[in-house]
Formats: structure tokens, sequence, C-alpha cells
């Protein structure tokens, strides 16, 4: 078995499925070839596969170019990348919310890996805010510097080593869906309904739950072995309604832990997630009865 504790993360990003992970992972069947991850994010699932061993080879993407540099960074050359950080941090001491506004500038110029490594290690719990322009625009916890930097060396050695080999773009997901392989997996963990039309964009892009669908259609036709992590379950059913039961989705429930909105909010919320596994997946879950035990 494997602990989240023990598995690597590279930076704070609240929605990571880091808590998740070990549960998603025991739906890989045991011929695994390939885990592809096209909302790739901060990675959880990836990483955990990585960890464990499960799939042969990994491949992350996301829409946030940015964000995908700083992947590439990681897992080129984390000492570096360590080495900048460590700069960014110790410059920040004089005037750490001076330097986090001016920093954050920097970065929506520049698209700088480092510096985004350095916001995300400032910002109040990981929670990562866009402008409807494409700027970053969260602010900083201001009781705090972030990380220290030997915290930050360690996260990011452990990463390089579990990422190793990992393919990383940036682009839209369609075509890393409808394109995976017979003995692939693909795990899906798109913004949520409700959460990216809205003045508090969490997400650089948005994602109309009818395109999802239909793209989930596809890669159905396809044949695609795909894992989908959508929506909280709620009582109020505040990010909309279950994906289309004409998918012919396996629908499961997995407990999420305690909310992250709510800990934001200063609550104490429990969630329960929303899991889809497609049709191929499912065909070869029950052929194959052999589930990988994490």
């Amino acid at each position: 078995m494997i602990s989240p504790h023990l598995v690597p993360q590279p930076f704070p990003y609240q929605g990571s499925k880091r808590a998740l992970a070990r549960a998603v992972l025991t739906f890989l069947p045991r011929d695994t070839e390939g885990l592809i991850e096209p909302f790739a994010g901060s990675a959880a699932l990836s990483i955990a596969a990585r960890h464990a061993n499960v799939a042969a080879t990994a491949a992350i993407s996301d829409v946030n170019a940015p964000l995908m540099a700083l992947w590439r960074r990681i897992i080129d050359d984390p000492h570096r990348l360590a080495d900048e950080y460590e700069r960014l941090w110790h410059a920040s001491a004089a005037d750490p919310k001076e330097f986090f506004f001016r920093t954050r500038a920097e970065f929506n110029a520049t698209g700088e890996p480092a510096l985004l490594l350095y916001l995300l290690n400032r910002i109040v719990k990981g929670s990562v805010r866009y402008s409807k322009a494409g700027d970053f625009n969260q602010s900083a916890d201001n009781r705090r510097l972030g990380a220290r930097p030997g915290t930050v060396r360690d996260r990011l050695v452990r990463t390089a080593a579990a990422m190793a080999g990992t393919a990383v773009s940036a682009g839209p997901y369609e075509e890393h869906l409808t394109g995976a392989g017979r003995r692939d997996v693909v795990y899906l963990d798109p913004p949520y309904q409700g959460v990216t039309d809205t003045a508090d964009h969490r997400y650089l892009a948005g994602l109309a739950r009818t395109d999802f669908e239909r793209a989930l259609g596809a890669a159905n036709d396809a044949g695609v072995s795909y894992i989908v992590s959508y929506d909280e379950v709620r009582a109020d059913n505040k990010y909309g309604p279950p994906l289309d039961p004409a998918l012919g989705l396996a629908h499961l429930h997995l407990a999420a832990g305690r909310s992250a909105q709510s800990t934001l909010a200063g609550g104490s919320a429990v969630t329960t997630e929303s899991l889809y596994l497609s049709p191929a997946l499912v065909a070869r879950l029950d052929v194959r009865m052999n589930l990988v035990a994490i």
C-alpha cells in the first residue's frame, strides 16, 4: 500500500487529487501501459502511479502552458530550479508583501517557471486564481514566506525521480483522450461545473459540460479506457447534474475528505466526489479481474 504522505508533491495546489490517488489507482488494470493525465494541474495521480510503479509510462498535459513549463523544469532540472527558488525566497525577506506583488507582475509578463513556483508556495492554501484576461491574480498568505528552500528542494528532487521519463506538453485535452492506446488509461480531472464562469476564476480556462460529454462520447467510440473525476456530490447540487447517462459510464462515489473550499471559509465540511469509469475500462476490469493492489 502507498500512503499519500509518502508520495512526493512538487508544490501546493488546491484541487489536487493527492488524497484520492490511492483509491483511483485501484481502478487501473494490471496491464496498464501508459497513464495519461491531460488536465494535469499538480499531476497527483501520475506522481502516485509512477511512485508505485503502476504504469510503465506517464504523460501529462494542460492548457496552462506556464504550468507545463514549470513541470518540464521540475522533471529535467530540479536542482537548478530549487536554486532559483532559494534565491527568490531569500530576496523576499526584506519586504515579503511588495516582493510578492512584484514577482506576480513579472510572472504574468514572462511566464518564468521559477517565479510560478515561488507564487504557488506563497498564495493562500495553494488556491490558484486567474483574472478574465488570464493573469495570475491570487494574493499572498502574508503570515509566512512560503515553504523553506530545503523543503522545496526535497519535494522537487523526489518528484523528478518519480516522474523521470514523463512526457510533458501544453494544449487541449481532446487529442490526448481520443488518441490513447488500448492498454493506456486516461485520467481526467477537468474544471468542475459552476466554478469556471464566475468572477473568482480557479482555472485558466473553463470547460462546458456539453463539450466535455461530446469528447467523452468520441473516446467511447474509440474504445478508450478513461476515468473522470467530476464534481463533488452535494445535497444542494451546486455544481450541476451528473454526466449524461447515455455515455454508459459506471458512476462511483469516493470520500474526498475535508473540502478545501470549506476550509478556506472556516468550515469543516467533508465532501464526496463523483468518479466515472468508461465502458472500455469497465470491460477490461470485468474480464481480467486483476486490479492493481495499492
